[in-house]
């Protein structure tokens, strides 16, 4: 029996990816060797032994988690600090291959953190408004971060300078609040009138619950922006309710909850010791178990409802 179908889904990661290195392993050893691991996880997962192949990968477990229950899905790899140009076009390209190797008309694009704003650059200012058909943020800075700000101003500008020719980290000073509002409105008016839907999802947490190393950044955007992820305050997550084009256009931006308390890290179901904060004695490995798949079921819903939203005749 046939399926109703959708359009491919695309993950796209934010800035400075913290799976770089496993993910700069796997390509080499791909190089080196070919698809040894590849077949290596297939003979396991036919003796009844599952590996996840995406386990440690930026978006935990998620892809895998998705295929398994009916979709399309691929992930996707821009610069690691560049600049907001340079990354939406890496993604363009990324996009544009998903296409190819599809033979799908347009894509369903679920981003995080600066993934989000790649996105909406490459929609808008690239010309992929008719190839992308949704646009999911999670824990996107729309309206910019006082973190970024802070660093910043504290020597950030000369650091991202001096070592330019080593690694370009110019994407830092595209999530400054001035750098996203000027941004912002670059974009209203293609935004306001394509064909894109655009929906936000935000979160936060207390500061024990946040990952330890993001507990300094929440301090500071918690002092001036409120409710935060570690990184984005909410009100930057959610982005606005309507954009509007100058000739009057108006459009819907959906606004959603992300259904559990999370940090940056567990969007895209990374748990952390912290998460037990609240929740009494409970085993730990049983809990980060139970809240990884919390978090896989957030993005299946997410995927769920573009399917009902985006229907595609089923094959025969």
């Amino acid at each position: 029996m046939s399926t109703q179908r959708t359009h491919p889904v695309a993950l796209a990661h934010g800035i400075a990816r913290f799976d770089f290195l496993t993910d700069s392993f796997k390509l080499r050893s791909q190089h080196l060797f070919g698809p040894i691991f590849d077949d290596i996880i297939l003979h396991l997962s036919e003796h009844g032994i599952r590996v996840t192949k995406d386990r440690l990968h930026y978006f935990r477990g998620i892809l895998s988690f998705l295929e398994e229950n009916g979709f399309d899905v691929h992930h996707t790899r821009v610069s690691f600090a560049h600049g907001l140009e340079t990354r939406a076009n890496d993604l363009k390209n990324q996009i544009n291959n998903i296409l190819g190797l599809t033979g799908a008309d347009r894509v369903h694009v679920i981003a995080h953190s600066m993934g989000g704003l790649d996105a909406r650059f490459m929609i808008a200012r690239l010309g992929m408004a008719d190839k992308v058909a949704s646009l999911t943020t999670i824990g996107t800075p729309h309206l910019g971060t006082s973190f970024a700000d802070h660093k910043l101003a504290r020597g950030g500008t000369e650091l991202i300078e001096l070592v330019s020719k080593a690694i370009d980290l110019r994407g830092f000073s595209d999530l400054s609040r001035a750098a996203c509002q000027k941004f912002n409105e670059s974009v209203r008016n293609a935004e306001a009138t394509n064909d894109v839907f655009y929906q936000t999802y935000s979160s936060s947490e207390e500061r024990k619950q946040i990952f330890t190393f993001l507990q300094l950044s929440w301090d500071i955007i918690n002092k001036e922006e409120g409710a935060n992820d570690g990184l984005v305050p909410v009100t930057s997550q959610a982005w606005q309710t309507v954009l509007t084009a100058d000739d009057g256009s108006t459009k819907n931006v959906l606004q959603k909850q992300f259904p559990l308390p999370a940090d940056h890290l567990n969007q895209v179901g990374w748990w952390d010791l912290n998460e037990l904060h609240g929740f009494g004695k409970l085993n730990p490995i049983g809990s980060r178990m139970r809240f990884e798949n919390e978090i896989k079921k957030v993005y299946l819903s997410i995927a769920r409802d573009l399917r009902e939203r985006f229907r595609i005749a089923p094959d025969n």
